[in-house]
């Protein structure tokens, strides 16, 4: 069972997300938070796998929220619902924490896909934002970035194209037809290479460095 908190400031916008996975199997709507202040509260009431985060709130936004979960020891995972119109700040959102995102005219099976790949600790791009995000990622691609991801090994590249499609280790090992131990290693593996401390910084790595 997966147990989401939906936050959002557009009681519309929640209500209808409420409804729609309310409809999905192994889903279970926590609560509802309408702005940053409300999110933190529910994460310290209740017992949360994934935040549903709008990004633009009022008295504190999403990326203050993303802050202020990094801080603590343990957090849920937070996937991010957009409209795609500002990719900076779609790429601030997973700098800070941010396990993924999504458009808000997602359909209902992808976003339980998303969400149960964040409860799984998983990271999950559309590739429609992929897409949208290169021009801006492209603007900022350094030499030391490009020569970071060169460094990579073969299965190391495809563990981390996998790991862009939202995979856990377990789920790359079965497609890979390897150990999840081998597959963790190779994980850490890149995180090293790259530089990153995390699977979502490095997702975005390989969006920039365009591995992906």
């Amino acid at each position: 069972m997966i147990r989401v908190l939906i936050a959002d400031d557009e009681q519309l916008i929640r209500k209808g997300l409420r409804r729609l996975l309310e409809l999905a199997e192994g889903v279970v709507i926590v609560g509802e938070a309408a702005d940053g202040d409300q999110v933190l509260a529910a994460v310290q009431q209740l017992e949360i796998d994934v935040i549903a985060l709008d990004v633009r709130m009022p008295r504190m936004d999403g990326l203050q929220v993303l802050e202020k979960l990094r801080e603590q020891p343990a957090h849920p995972g937070c996937l991010v619902l957009t409209t795609f119109d500002d990719p900076a700040l779609l790429i601030e959102a997973a700098r800070r924490g941010a396990n993924g995102f999504v458009p808000k005219d997602i359909s209902l099976e992808e976003l339980v896909a998303a969400l149960r790949a964040v409860a799984a600790g998983a990271t999950w791009f559309q590739p429609v934002v992929t897409s949208s995000l290169r021009e801006s990622f492209d603007r900022h691609r350094s030499g030391a970035l490009a020569r970071s991801c060169s460094s990579l090994t073969e299965r190391e590249t495809e563990v981390l194209r996998l790991m862009t499609g939202g995979l856990t280790n377990r789920e790359i090992a079965e497609t890979l037809h390897t150990a999840e131990g081998t597959v963790k290693n190779q994980v850490s593996s890149i995180l090293g290479k790259m530089g990153v401390r995390d699977r979502t910084i490095a997702v975005l790595t390989a969006i920039e460095s365009g591995l992906v």
